[in-house]
């Protein structure tokens, strides 16, 4: 990756291939989580491929303190612009999710096509329960520290052998996650808990989207799943057998298949360079 000046600040951006474009949003704590997906799409089709670290993550400008949604849009907003992009396709996945939907609210000119990959349930009938589990998280982070918060956090996601199986999938992971542990509980999750978004601004997003999640993600993914299809009637669905919410580094090349048969339905009106 090299360092971009995106309206003042700097991001690390990796900017490879030719074609319709694709930019790949960075979800919070993994900060190269979206890169293996990535790769697998570079090689099914013709495609310009960006994928970015936002603010506090790894080489990017450093934040600190709360976040917020339309802060992290704009950050997108104004990486587009400064590539002289145009018009994009945009993949969001988790915590990105949120950010792409609030992007494709806040920039429809630039949005040609909209991917959800299993989107936050932050409003979802459950949102409750997801709430009161990061506040938990937010407690231990403020009591233990950040890194203390990270393990409790991945051993409730995965297991207690998560750096193992984390390393095994995206080599250095484990380091750089402990590394932006501060970025993810100290900025991100006060962002998404405070972000609102319903269905009178899904109204505003006209272009086609696709939804993407696994059927073994659970109650709250499963929610998810039908709130975006109620926000987007006309959406596309894809349930992946076998897949839970890792499936961005556990069904990569899936992933990719998927959405390059959507890209391809739905290339953009002047293709980038």
């Amino acid at each position: 990756m090299s360092l971009l000046e995106v309206n003042g600040i700097e991001l690390e951006v990796s900017d490879v291939g030719s074609g319709d474009p694709v930019v790949l949003v960075q979800t919070a704590l993994t900060s190269d989580e979206l890169v293996p997906l990535a790769e697998h799409l570079s090689g099914l089709g013709a495609y310009r491929i960006i994928v970015y670290h936002r603010r506090g993550y790894a080489g990017s400008h450093p934040v600190q303190g709360p976040g917020s949604m339309v802060r992290d849009a704009a950050d997108c907003r104004n990486l587009i612009d400064a590539l002289q992009l145009g018009q994009v396709h945009i993949v969001g996945y988790s915590y990105s999710g949120a950010v792409a939907l609030q992007l494709a609210y806040d920039a429809t000119e630039h949005v040609h096509t909209l991917t959800l990959i299993e989107p936050p349930p932050v409003h979802v009938p459950s949102a409750g329960s997801f709430r009161s589990a990061n506040a938990r998280l937010q407690e231990v982070r403020r009591v233990r520290g950040p890194d203390a918060a990270l393990g409790d956090f991945m051993t409730t996601l995965i297991g207690p052998d998560w750096r193992t199986e984390v390393e095994q999938r995206l080599p250095g992971a484990v380091a750089q996650m402990h590394r932006d542990a501060t970025t993810f509980f100290d900025t991100d999750l006060p962002a998404l808990l405070s972000w609102r978004f319903d269905a009178e601004d899904a109204r505003h997003i006209a272009c086609p989207v696709l939804h993407v999640g696994g059927l073994e993600s659970g109650p709250w993914f499963a929610e998810v799943r039908e709130l975006i299809l109620t926000w987007f009637p006309h959406a596309e669905d894809v349930l992946l057998t076998g897949a839970d919410h890792s499936l961005a580094l556990t069904h990569a090349r899936q992933i990719a298949g998927v959405l390059a048969d959507f890209l391809d339905r739905h290339t953009t009106p002047t293709r980038g360079c």
